[in-house]
């Protein structure tokens, strides 16, 4: 009873944090779970590099879905990432998607569940092991379906998708970000900003969306604006969940020279794709 799944990583069109709706986009970069299911009892799990890492999360997203879908059997999960963790790019979204997706892989019930659904698993767990405030549901609606979602995250609610065709340039600092230590109470003082920003989204209008989105998430959680006003060529930016990454989409020759600064800053400066085709099983 094998399962493997991979599921992408994601970028911020709107934060939830403010108001409880929010949007994200699917990315070109993957978190892999691998299941291995038995009827002992227990799950164990462990994250590749990363001997200590919190495994809390995937070990509950088997627990889930075996409660839900098997008969309870335990077993064993690891998951190997390209995305960084803690860096706003939704590792835990796609950890827990990847998770979710290989268990039912393994119980040979894939079908049994709505994509949306089982997306829902991985927030329940992400909610039950404390790594998430909002719930990510945006979060993980994008990484599940692919494209962009927009969603109520208080109600676990898609709102809309659309699945735009969008270069995408991303810069991780090399400091670390939990979405979990975010300072809530600040982020809601920007709720009529974030009001607006879904306005923009829910009417389609994604890139002006983001980069609003950016500007004043920055400024509620104390991150520079400076790579936003480097990167104005681009159709859209924005930071990224609670951050420290940075996202910019638009044509590659829009991106060109926003790479070209964002390059001279410290980090990683990479360039993706938007995905569309969501959590994967044929791996």
């Amino acid at each position: 009873m094998d399962g493997q799944a991979k599921a992408p990583a994601a970028g911020t069109v709107l934060n939830a944090l403010a108001t409880g709706t929010g949007a994200a986009f699917a990315i070109e970069e993957y978190t892999t779970a691998t299941v291995e299911l038995s009827d002992n009892a227990g799950v164990t799990g462990h994250i590749e590099g990363a001997d200590d890492g919190d495994t809390r999360l995937i070990e509950r997203c088997v627990e889930l879905v075996t409660e839900r879908f098997g008969d309870g059997q335990g077993g064993y999960v690891e998951t190997a990432s390209d995305v960084p963790m803690a860096s706003g790019l939704k590792s835990s979204s796609a950890a827990a998607n990847a998770t979710v997706m290989a268990t039912l892989d393994a119980l040979g019930a894939t079908e049994r569940v709505s994509r949306e659904d089982a997306a829902r698993i991985g927030v329940e767990a992400a909610r039950d092991v404390g790594v998430t405030v909002t719930g990510a549901f945006d979060d993980a609606s994008a990484s599940m379906l692919g494209g962009l979602t927009v969603t109520n995250n208080d109600e676990d609610e898609l709102l809309a998708r659309d699945t735009p065709d969008w270069d995408v340039l991303v810069w991780t600092p090399p400091e670390q970000s939990f979405s979990a230590d975010a300072d809530v109470e600040r982020c809601q003082q920007i709720a009529p900003i974030a009001e607006v920003v879904a306005e923009l989204a829910l009417d389609g209008r994604y890139t002006e969306a983001m980069t609003i989105n950016g500007l004043a998430f920055c400024a509620a959680l104390g991150f520079p604006t400076e790579p936003m006003m480097e990167a104005m060529d681009a159709a859209g930016v924005s930071l990224s969940g609670t951050g420290p990454s940075f996202v910019a989409v638009g044509e590659h020759e829009q991106l060109a020279a926003v790479r070209e600064r964002w390059e001279r800053r410290e980090g990683t400066v990479w360039l993706t794709h938007t995905q569309t085709e969501g959590t994967l099983t044929d791996v």
